[in-house]
């Protein structure tokens, strides 16, 4: 049986924990509470230790918080950790900033290496032209000799005109167009389409006249005339910079056989000395690509002016070298027309046959009359030739002679009669071919 009223420290309060007494000052807060309360429950011992007393912790007098937003006395407000919340943030802005970092680098990567997969993938394909009406400006583009389709559209989106370098080329495929391209400096706008583009390069209003074509087999005189005809230079600015082969390093009184024959094209406002320079240059490239000494240089081009005029076809170039060989060492005359010609001023006549006057004429030129080699070149020699003179075919031929013009057919002998009766073949060619320039 048990008393009707327990304890007053038996009584249980609603949140399980002992109620206050009256005499009892209050917590000042939370903390303080719990703190009061280990004092007063004692730790449970375990079955297998014996009780001990627990240390406890002091308890720590704490405002409460309302008192911490209430006004300091001295007029200042709660005061924050600012250093603190400001290293946080810069360092919360620097990681932040790190990786937008990373990311844009990384983008930027991944775009400029695979622009043209990601385009495709998405559906995001550039045109390959620009758009048509808003051509601007002037550029110069330069074909060269022997620029195909795929080099042309390379150099037109080099300087500006086309959008890609593909443009061009591409649109040429597409279109079935057979243009045929001439080698020459033109005059385009900058952000053309490409059938624009074109268009400009088949139209003649837009080449610079600067481009020159020179034959193999020109002399000195007609090279310069045709420069001054497919150039904006001069004929007498022309004529004054061959005047001195020594300010080209060419030592010889005439720069005859040193003006090299091939399509040139030279950029607007080159001067005729630049001209002739190169010109020059190109001689001196085919002389050493034919292994020519230096010291032989006069003496193989002289050899290969002869070969470049009395040779009917390139194939034959390395007989006549043969012959005009053997007939030196033999010490015989060598009587080519065309040394008679040239040192007597008929080369520019068009015609075959030698005048009497010229045959019998006594000049440094006339190897009718002179032994050995003419004084120097005769014309301007192409690589064939040049190479021909360097190295002349294995033979015993002492005479040739082409009986056929148009055909270049010729016939080599190594005696006398068999040339005579090559010669007869000849005239018998001509008189069924009276305007063919025999």
């Amino acid at each position: 049986m048990t008393d009707a009223t327990p304890p007053d420290d038996s009584f249980t309060g609603v949140n399980g924990s002992s109620p206050r007494r009256a005499d009892a000052s209050a917590p000042t807060s939370r903390r303080a509470a719990r703190d009061a309360q280990r004092e007063q429950v004692p730790s449970q011992p375990t079955a297998a230790q014996p009780s001990a007393p627990q240390p406890t912790r002091p308890p720590t007098q704490s405002p409460p918080v309302y008192e911490m937003f209430q006004p300091d006395p001295s007029g200042q407000g709660p005061r924050s950790p600012k250093g603190k919340t400001r290293l946080g943030c810069g360092i919360v802005l620097a990681l932040i900033l790190l990786l937008l970092g990373g990311v844009v680098v990384g983008g930027f990567w991944v775009w400029t290496t695979y622009e043209t997969q990601i385009r495709e993938f998405m559906g995001w394909e550039e045109p390959k032209d620009f758009d048509a009406g808003i051509a601007e400006g002037e550029v110069l583009v330069t074909i060269s000799e022997g620029d195909g389709g795929q080099q042309i559209s390379q150099t037109l989106y080099d300087q500006g005109v086309t959008k890609t370098s593909s443009a061009f080329y591409d649109m040429l495929v597409d279109t079935g167009a057979t243009t045929t391209f001439y080698p020459g400096t033109y005059q385009l706008q900058l952000k053309m389409t490409s059938a624009a583009a074109l268009e400009a390069l088949e139209d003649p209003a837009n080449k610079l006249e600067n481009s020159a074509q020179l034959p193999e087999g020109l002399t000195v005189a007609q090279t310069l005339t045709r420069l001054s005809e497919s150039t904006s230079l001069s004929l007498e600015d022309l004529n004054a910079a061959v005047a001195n082969p020594s300010d080209y390093s060419i030592a010889a009184d005439s720069l005859e056989g040193w003006l090299f024959p091939a399509t040139y094209t030279f950029e607007p406002g080159v001067t005729a000395p630049q001209v002739i320079q190169t010109l020059v240059d190109r001689t001196v490239q085919s002389l050493d690509a034919a292994s020519v000494p230096v010291d032989q240089r006069q003496r193989i081009l002289t050899i290969a002016s002869i070969i470049q005029r009395e040779a009917g076809a390139e194939a034959d170039f390395y007989k006549v070298s043969r012959v005009i060989q053997n007939r030196l060492d033999d010490g015989m005359l060598l009587q080519m027309d065309s040394t008679a010609q040239y040192g007597y001023g008929e080369m520019h006549d068009g015609t075959v046959s030698s005048s009497a006057e010229a045959l019998s004429d006594d000049n440094a030129w006339n190897t009718y009359v002179r032994s050995g080699l003419p004084a120097g070149p005769i014309a301007n020699p192409g690589d064939a030739a040049i190479d021909a003179a360097m190295h002349p075919a294995d033979g015993d031929w002492l005479y040739f002679v082409t009986v056929n013009l148009n055909t270049g057919e010729t016939e080599f002998t190594n005696n006398l009669a068999d040339h005579e009766a090559a010669v007869a073949k000849w005239r018998a060619w001509c008189t069924e071919n009276p305007d063919a320039g025999c």
